[in-house]
């Protein structure tokens, strides 16, 4: 104890050492054993790996092969929609000059304004097919191949609504691309076509307005989406018993005459004539007692024809009944520009 009191720095230092050197000793102890329980984890997930490893890999041979067939069925499906709509696709879209395009669209609205006319259908004022911008200004030369397919599409169009004979065509609008301000328009990826919206709004008959959107559906050139379509009467009430205005009957010839009898006789029957009785030969034999003759029944003469009513207009009498207005129609759509073909990936072949 002396040596301790007087050496207190060094027995100190040694206690301190002392205890340091167990703490270390038992941190070494605990940590061997965790690094034996993870080498054994780790030995034992290798183990299993090795395990998988050695298995044939998911799917099986029989599902690869029907995963093969269902992609080169759907490969087979898209490449025939592909040809399918190879007609509406544009093969060169020329690059004109603006005055070319111009000229273009002078002549273009030259022949519809003349359909029109022939149709005797009222026009907007200033119609130009929906390039009115460019009445006074020219296209941007960059913008003029697109814009030379839009004029073909609005021109087939207003043909045959033309040849539909509306009543008016109240207007025709055309939505600006890109490239006609400069910019440019990016594709996406998935994209199959490049869609042009056009506005038309007119007035006509149910009748004009089938033939159009039966002549929309088989166009050979252009391939149409209607993305909207509104159809309202042109009187929005409906029509009123004031509203039918009928001509007065015509009596029928014979009518109202005196003595004129429906069932054809004075007093509806007709009496058979009497037939004169025939003298008697004088003859040896002494006459039997005739038997009583049969009279034979008298033909009545033929009624004479009956008149044949007139048949009533029932077309005109519906018109006044269920009203004559015509309907009022905005329909807008695309013109579907179908962009160049993609070729579609190879399906890889399965293991056999």
């Amino acid at each position: 104890m002396s040596w301790i009191k007087d050496n207190k720095f060094a027995a100190t230092t040694g206690g301190v050492t002392l205890v340091v050197t167990l703490a270390l000793l038992y941190v070494g102890m605990h940590a061997r054993t965790r690094y034996a329980t993870a080498l054994e984890n780790y030995q034992n997930a290798a183990s299993e790996v090795e395990g998988f490893e050695a298995i044939a890999l998911y799917p099986s041979r029989e599902d690869r092969a029907g995963k093969s067939k269902a992609l080169n069925d759907y490969r087979t499906a898209i490449t025939g929609m592909q040809a399918a709509f190879e007609k509406y696709r544009p093969k060169d879209l020329k690059k004109l000059s603006p005055q070319d395009f111009t000229d273009h669209a002078k002549a273009a609205s030259e022949e519809v304004g003349k359909a029109f006319e022939e149709a005797h259908t009222k026009l907007p004022e200033g119609f130009f097919l929906g390039f009115e911008s460019y009445t006074g200004t020219l296209a941007r030369e960059d913008a003029t191949s697109l814009l030379d397919y839009q004029l073909g599409a609005a021109k087939e169009l207003m043909l045959a609504l033309a040849k539909a004979k509306p009543s008016q065509l109240q207007n025709l609008h055309r939505l600006k691309f890109a490239e006609e301000d400069g910019d440019k328009w990016q594709a996406d990826p998935s994209d199959a076509g490049r869609p042009f919206p056009i506005e038309i709004t007119f007035k006509g008959s149910e009748s004009c307005v089938r033939e159009f959107l039966s002549a929309m559906s088989k166009s050979p050139n252009y391939f149409y989406i209607v993305r909207s379509l509104r159809i309202m009467n042109e009187k929005q009430r409906a029509p009123l018993v004031a509203d039918a205005k009928f001509e007065p009957a015509t009596p029928a010839a014979g009518a109202g005459k005196p003595g004129a009898d429906p069932f054809g006789g004075a007093a509806g029957f007709v009496t058979p004539p009497e037939e004169p009785a025939t003298p008697a030969t004088p003859s040896a034999t002494p006459p039997k007692t005739p038997a009583p003759a049969t009279p034979s029944p008298a033909v009545a003469p033929a009624p004479a024809p009956a008149a044949t009513p007139a048949t009533a207009d029932t077309g005109r009498i519906l018109n006044q009944v269920l009203g004559n207005e015509e309907l009022q129609v905005f329909l807008r759509l695309d013109v579907l520009q179908f962009l160049p073909v993609k070729p579609l990936p190879e399906v890889p072949k399965s293991i056999p």
